[in-house]
C-alpha cells in the first residue's frame, strides 16, 4: 500500500466517524516562538489545548508534515532516523474520550484493506497504557486484546505533556510485531526494533505544574473538558503495511536513496533491525543523502529559502550535508539536478503543488548546490595550503582554529577537512575544534535566549479574552465608533483607572483600529473617554483574537467599563492603505516579470512607503524594474475597483489567489482583488480604486540575504515629492552643463570620465616627481660609520605606495656592495608617517628596517627586516622622526 494511500485511508476513516478534514499546517513555526518547525501533529492545535482558543470544531484529522533536526547526526545511522516525517493525528476537543479514541484506532488498524482498513493482523498488534489506567485496559480488553499483549509501563514512556505546565495526561501506545527475525521475543518492554510503535494515543485528562523533566512534574487535578490528541507515524506505518525493513525502504524514500547509488556506484543493501551495519559507511550516507534531499524539497516547497539564519540556515545545513556526502561517495558534479526531480516524483501524490511550484523549488535548491560546491573549491584551496604550511613547518597536526576557521568562515564541513588531513598523513585538532564550535554555540544560544519571548506571560490577556470574547474589527467599514473600555492594563495587570501621562493598554469591545500584522504598520488616534482623552500610540494582537491599544493618556483619566470614541488618524490609515495596494500589484507584477518563484517573503507598508522583499535567485535588471514600476502605473490609470471578500481556502485557490508561504491560514479566508489584475489572501486595509495610489515609484532593488532581494517604493504624494525633487536637481545640473534635460545623464557621464581620466594622469605625474630625484638623493647618502643613509621627506601629498616605490628606488640605487638606510617621512590628512628600506649588506651588519621604524615611533608599526612602515603621528613630527632613525642607524654601527 503505497504513502499516499495510507494517507488517504487515515483521513476517510476519520471524516467518516465525524472529524474535519484540517490541511497540513506550513512547515514553519509561524505561531510558537519555541519551533522554527512544525514538531509534531498537535502543535497547530496547541491554542486549542491550552484554551486559548476556541476550537471551530470538536473533532479534528489532519496529516501533519513535520521537521525534527535535534538528532541530525543520527540520520542514516539507525533504519528510522528522519528529519522530515509526517503524522497522522485525530484529535477530540471536549467531546469523546478514551472509549471512542481506542476503538477508533483499533478499527482502522486491523479493518481489512478491501473495506477502507489498513488490514494489520490483529494477533501481532500490542499495546502499552500506563502503570494505573485501569480504564484504558479495559477498553482494549473490549476490543478483543488479550491480556498479555497489554503492557504498563511509567511516566518515561506512557505519560505524555508538552514540557511546560498546562495539559497532560497518560498515554497507549500501539506496537506492531515485526517477527523474529527483528529481535527477541517479549513485546515492547523487551525490544523496540522487532516490535515497531506505530501510534501514539494520549489522553489530556490532566493538569500539571512544576515540570522539571519527562518523569518529574506535579499532578494538580483533572481538567474540566478531557481532550484526545493522538499521533500515528505515517512512515512507520508505510513499511509495516509495505512489508519492508525501515523508512528508508518506503515507497516516498527508496527511489531517491536507489538514484544516489546508481550515480555513485554504491551499492546499497537494507538491514534488517534497528542499527545499520556501521562497517558500511556507503549505506549511511545514502541514507543521508535520500533523507535530506526529500527534507530540502519539502522546506523550499513550504517557502524557506537557504540563508545563514533561523529556518534558513538549518535548510541550508541539510542540503550541505546531502551534498557532501555525493562527493564522498565520488560524485563530483552537481547533483541535486539528478536528484530532487525523483523526490519530487515520490513526495507529488500527496503534495501535488510540489510539481506545480517544482520551477521555483529547483532554481533555489539548485543555485544553492553550485554556491556550495564554489565554496568547497575555496575550503580546498585554504585547506591545502595549511596543510603545506604544516607540513613545511614540521608539524603533524592542522589546529583547531585552522578547522574551525575553515567551517566557520568558508562553510567547509570538518569530517571533510578530517578526511583530506589524514590523506596527507596528518591529524587535526578535534578537541580544539570542538571547543570554538562549543564557545560560538554558547554565544549563539546566549543570544538566542535574550531575543526570545518563549511562552510569556500572557494571563492578563487571556483573562481579558475569557471575559468577554474576541474583539470585534470594524476598521474596514469605518474609522471611528462608539465603543466600551473592556479593561485596562498596566504593568501586564488590569488596572481600575489611569491618570494623565500614564502609558497603558486598552482593550475595548470592538474598534476601528489595525493591528500591526501581515507587514502593515499599526493605526494611531485617539480614544476619547468622559473628560478624559489618550493617544494611541500603537496597536497589537499578543493573541488571537484580542486587540490591544497601547496608549498615553494625555488628558483627564480612563477607567474600564466606560464609553469612549474611538477614532483612527485617517490620514495616516490612507496613507498605508496606499502603500498595501501598492505592494499588492508590485508583487503581481514582479511574477509576471520574474516568474512564479518571485514570491513574497516580507514587506512593510507605512505611510506612503513600501518595502517588499521577495525570492528570486539572482539581482533584478535596471531593464526590468523600470518595466515593473511603469506596469504598475498603468494599473493604476486603469482605476481598478479594488474588493475583498470572505471565501473558503479551497474556493480561494480555484480562483487562483495567492497565499504566502509560511503564513497560516484559517478555513475562511479573505481575499482581495484589484480588478482582474492582482488577487491576493491578506487581512490588510486598502483603497477602494486603484487610481486612488497616484504614482508609484521604485526607487531602489538590493540583495538582504541568498535568493532574498527587496525594492523599496513611494507611493502617492510621497511619490510626487520624490519626483519633484529629482527634476528640480535634473534641471539644476542641465542649466549647469547648457544642455537639454535629456541630455544631463550623458554629460555626467562625459564629466566623470574625463575627471578618472585626469586623475589617473595627475597621479602619473605625481609619481615621476617624487620618483625624479631618487638618483640624486642616492648620490648624495650620508656616511654613517660605513653605512650609507638617506633621509628625505616626500612631496606633500604623494601617495602612499608612490612613497614606498621612492624608498625603494633610492635603496637600488646604491652600490648593493655598501650597507644603506634609505628613510622616508611623509604628510597626509594632518598625520605623518615613516617608511624604512635596507639592503642586504645593511641587514648584515645587523641593522632591521622594523627595528628601525619601532624605534622612531615608540613601538608602532610593522613589517620586516627589508621595508617596514609606521605612522600615526602629527605631521610636524616628520624631521624628528628622520632624526631618530639617523641616530639609531649612527649608533648601529
Amino acid at each position: 500500500m503505497r504513502t499516499a494511500e495510507i494517507k488517504r485511508r487515515y483521513l476517510a476513516h476519520f471524516e467518516a466517524n465525524g472529524h474535519t478534514v484540517v490541511p497540513s499546517a506550513p512547515l514553519p513555526a509561524i505561531d510558537d516562538p519555541n519551533l522554527l518547525f512544525i514538531n509534531a501533529g498537535m502543535v497547530q492545535f496547541v491554542p486549542f489545548f491550552l484554551g486559548q482558543r476556541t476550537p471551530p470544531y470538536q473533532r479534528a484529522v489532519s496529516v501533519q508534515k513535520c521537521i525534527r533536526t535535534p538528532d541530525i547526526d543520527e540520520v542514516g545511522k539507525t533504519s528510522r532516523h528522519g528529519t522530515f516525517f509526517q503524522m497522522n493525528g485525530n484529535f477530540s476537543f471536549g467531546d469523546y474520550f478514551k472509549a471512542g479514541a481506542i476503538p477508533l484506532a483499533w478499527e482502522l488498524s486491523t479493518k481489512p484493506v478491501e473495506q477502507g482498513g489498513f488490514g494489520l493482523d490483529p494477533e501481532r498488534i500490542w499495546a502499552t497504557v500506563y502503570l494505573d489506567d485501569d480504564e484504558a485496559i479495559d477498553i482494549w480488553r473490549q476490543t478483543g486484546m488479550p491480556a498479555e499483549r497489554i503492557v504498563r509501563r511509567g511516566k518515561k514512556d506512557n505519560f505524555w505533556s508538552m514540557g511546560i505546565p498546562g495539559p497532560a495526561g497518560p498515554c497507549s501506545e500501539l506496537f506492531y510485531d515485526r517477527g523474529p527475525t527483528y529481535g527477541a521475543e517479549g513485546g515492547p518492554e523487551v525490544d523496540e526494533d522487532r516490535y515497531m510503535e506505530f501510534w501514539n494515543l494520549v489522553f489530556m485528562q490532566y493538569e500539571i505544574t512544576d515540570v522539571k523533566s519527562k518523569e518529574d512534574f506535579t499532578i494538580v487535578g483533572d481538567l474540566p473538558a478531557k481532550n484526545i490528541d493522538t499521533g500515528m507515524g505515517l512512515e512507520r506505518i508505510a513499511s509495516i503495511l509495505q512489508g519492508v525493513d525501515n523508512l528508508y525502504e518506503i515507497d516516498e524514500v527508496r527511489p531517491i536513496l536507489s538514484r544516489a547509488a546508481e550515480l555513485t556506484g554504491k551499492t546499497y543493501g537494507a538491514h534488517s533491525g534497528h542499527a545499520a551495519n556501521q562497517s558500511h559507511p556507503d549505506d549511511v550516507r545514502l541514507r543521508v543523502i535520500a533523507d535530506h534531499v526529500r527534507t530540502a524539497l519539502m522546506l523550499i516547497g513550504d517557502g524557506i529559502v537557504p540563508s545563514n539564519e533561523g529556518r534558513g540556515y538549518v535548510l541550508r545545513r541539510i542540503m550541505r550535508r546531502a551534498i557532501r556526502a555525493m562527493r564522498l561517495l565520488g560524485w563530483q558534479a552537481p547533483a541535486l539536478p539528478e536528484l530532487l526531480p525523483v523526490a519530487r516524483d515520490c513526495m507529488a501524490p500527496s503534495y501535488p503543488e510540489l510539481a506545480e511550484e517544482f520551477g521555483r523549488i529547483s532554481t533555489y535548491a539548485y543555485a544553492e548546490e553550485d554556491a556550495f560546491l564554489s565554496t568547497l573549491r575555496a575550503g580546498t584551496t585554504i585547506l591545502d595550503t595549511a596543510i603545506t604550511d604544516t607540513k613545511t613547518a614540521g608539524g603533524s597536526t592542522l589546529t583547531g582554529a585552522q578547522a574551525f576557521q575553515l567551517h566557520d568562515t568558508y562553510g567547509f564541513p570538518i569530517d571533510l577537512t578530517l578526511e583530506i588531513a589524514a590523506e596527507q598523513g596528518l591529524q587535526v585538532d578535534q578537541e580544539g575544534f570542538r571547543r570554538l564550535m562549543a564557545d560560538q554555540r554558547a554565544r549563539a544560544k546566549a543570544d538566542a535566549a535574550a531575543r526570545k519571548t518563549g511562552h510569556a506571560d500572557l494571563s492578563a490577556y487571556r483573562a481579558v479574552l475569557d471575559a468577554g470574547g474576541p474583539v470585534e474589527f470594524t476598521g474596514y467599514a469605518e474609522v471611528s465608533r462608539e465603543s466600551r473600555i473592556r479593561a485596562v492594563l498596566g504593568g501586564g495587570a488590569s488596572v481600575a483607572a489611569a491618570g494623565e501621562g500614564e502609558f497603558v493598554e486598552l482593550i475595548l469591545d470592538a474598534t476601528p483600529f489595525y493591528a500591526e500584522g501581515g507587514g502593515q504598520q499599526a493605526d494611531t488616534g485617539l480614544i476619547n473617554v468622559g473628560a478624559g482623552q489618550v493617544e494611541v500610540v500603537d496597536v497589537q494582537q499578543p493573541i488571537p483574537g484580542l486587540i490591544v491599544h497601547k496608549a498615553r493618556v494625555v488628558r483627564g483619566e480612563v477607567r474600564a467599563g466606560e464609553a469612549g470614541f474611538a477614532e483612527i488618524d485617517v490620514t495616516r490609515r490612507k496613507a498605508i492603505s496606499r502603500s498595501h495596494t501598492a505592494t499588492h500589484l508590485i508583487h503581481q507584477t514582479m511574477r509576471h516579470f520574474l516568474g512564479e518563484s518571485a514570491t513574497q517573503a516580507g514587506s512593510l507598508n507605512a505611510p506612503g512607503r513600501l518595502r517588499f522583499d521577495f525570492n528570486t535567485p539572482g539581482a533584478v535588471p535596471q531593464a526590468v524594474l523600470h518595466d515593473v514600476e511603469q506596469q504598475v502605473n498603468e494599473v493604476l490609470l486603469r482605476d481598478l475597483e479594488v474588493h475583498a471578500f470572505i471565501t473558503s481556502q479551497e474556493e480561494a485557490r480555484r480562483l487562483g489567489a495567492m497565499a504566502l508561504f509560511g503564513e497560516k491560514y484559517g478555513d475562511e479566508v479573505r481575499v482581495v482583488e484589484v480588478g482582474d489584475y492582482a488577487r491576493e489572501l491578506c487581512g490588510g486595509t486598502h483603497v477602494s480604486r486603484s487610481g486612488q495610489l497616484g504614482l508609484v515609484k521604485v526607487l531602489s532593488e538590493s540583495s538582504i540575504g541568498s535568493g532574498v532581494r527587496r525594492v523599496e517604493a513611494l507611493v502617492g504624494i510621497d511619490a510626487f515629492g520624490f519626483l519633484a525633487k529629482e527634476h528640480l536637481l535634473v534641471s539644476r545640473l542641465a542649466e549647469l552643463f547648457r544642455v537639454p534635460g535629456d541630455q544631463v545623464a550623458e554629460r555626467v557621464e562625459q564629466t566623470v570620465t574625463a575627471l578618472r581620466d585626469a586623475e589617473k594622469e595627475l597621479e602619473k605625474l605625481r609619481a615621476q616627481m617624487v620618483l625624479g630625484g631618487a638618483a640624486a638623493l642616492a648620490s648624495g647618502a650620508k656616511d654613517l660609520r660605513g653605512v650609507a643613509y638617506v633621509g628625505t621627506e616626500a612631496p606633500e601629498g604623494a601617495a602612499g605606495n608612490d612613497v614606498r616605490t621612492l624608498a625603494q628606488e633610492i635603496r637600488g640605487k646604491i652600490d648593493p656592495a655598501r650597507p644603506a638606510v634609505v628613510a622616508v617621512a611623509s604628510r597626509a590628512n594632518g598625520k605623518a608617517s615613516l617608511i624604512v628600506a635596507i639592503n642586504a649588506a645593511a641587514k648584515g651588519r645587523g641593522l632591521s628596517a622594523a627595528d628601525l621604524v619601532k624605534g622612531a615611533l615608540s613601538g608602532r608599526g610593522g613589517g620586516n627586516a627589508d621595508l617596514a612602515q609606521g605612522g600615526g603621528v602629527p605631521a610636524d613630527q616628520v624631521s624628528a622622526l628622520l632624526v631618530a632613525v639617523e641616530k639609531a642607524v649612527g649608533d648601529a654601527a
